[in-house]
């Protein structure tokens, strides 16, 4: 196979809403896409540089310039550390063997059929009460995720929970909790029937995890990149929440999904703020999920 070329632009997509998280709040979807070539077929990824984990847009533009060709998505691997940067490539790859070939990545990645799946519809932080009237305003999504930020958490499930009885619910504290409060705040998403717990502590503090009764299982988000993370996360986490920004593209992030299924981990297949580009590959990872965060 000839060396493929490799292109790559910046994108910004202004948001119908602002999305707030404990970390900040984003107006606009800052993505990165990749195009790769032959010359006759042409693949296309997007990814988001993400600042949690010091990468920059300017900083993953350089580092996809600095490919310039490539053959294979195994040299890849080699060439670039798991992150936004090898994500859009290795995706672009993908849809690139599937349109040189003439089957589909679903197919390439050992699924026989691609079917819809159901999202959580993400509920940005706020009071209580703006959470819970937004809760109220999408009755007819049934499955809700909230982003919490620390104090005032218990009164955003309750909330939430009041306004929505019939909803399924998933929370992300996105790392605002603490030792001391995690017990407390466990208690009330037990409470409030919450089915899972995205990254409650710091990532670094996940050995405070092990002693811990979890009620309401806990999922890893930060504290979980690749494969490699499985074995020291196991045992303190229920869940994985596999990004293929996180994990470097969906090469490996089906490697990750398998580790965590070896594991006896649930999964929860999520993405950045991007746009459909970013979010087609991960519907593949989708496929069997436990739960879904494609909105």
């Amino acid at each position: 196979m000839r060396p493929l070329s490799v292109t790559c632009r910046h994108e910004t997509w202004p948001l119908a809403q602002a999305f707030t998280i404990s970390r900040g709040t984003k107006t606009a979807a800052d993505v990165v896409v990749v195009t790769v070539s032959d010359g006759q077929h042409t693949g296309q990824g997007e990814a988001v540089p993400y600042a949690r984990y010091g990468e920059t847009v300017a900083g993953t533009l350089d580092a996809i310039a600095a490919v310039k060709s490539l053959t294979t998505r195994a040299g890849l691997i080699e060439r670039l550390p798991a992150g936004a940067a090898r994500n859009a490539i290795d995706c672009a790859l993908w849809d690139f063997e599937a349109k040189s070939s003439g089957v589909s990545c679903g197919t390439r990645a050992g699924i026989a059929a691609m079917y819809p799946v159901l999202t959580a519809y993400t509920l940005s932080l706020g009071t209580p009460e703006a959470m819970a009237d937004k809760a109220r305003s999408v009755a007819y999504l049934p499955l809700l995720k909230l982003k919490l930020g620390g104090a005032g958490d218990d009164a955003r499930m309750r909330a939430v929970r009041a306004a929505r009885p019939d909803a399924r619910l998933i929370v992300d504290a996105n790392e605002a909790w603490t030792i001391a409060t995690l017990p407390e705040l466990m208690e009330v998403a037990a409470e409030a029937g919450v089915e899972a717990i995205e990254q409650p502590l710091p990532q670094g503090q996940d050995e405070a995890l092990s002693g811990l009764d979890r009620i309401v299982p806990v999922c890893a988000d930060e504290s979980v990149h690749t494969a490699a993370d499985i074995p020291r996360l196991s045992g303190l986490y229920d869940a994985v929440n596999i990004k293929l920004d996180k994990a470097g593209g969906l090469t490996s992030g089906l490697a990750l999904r398998s580790a965590a299924r070896a594991a006896g981990l649930k999964i929860m297949i999520g993405s950045m703020v991007a746009t459909s580009l970013a979010v087609a590959p991960a519907m593949i990872l989708a496929q069997d999920a436990d739960w879904v965060d494609l909105d």
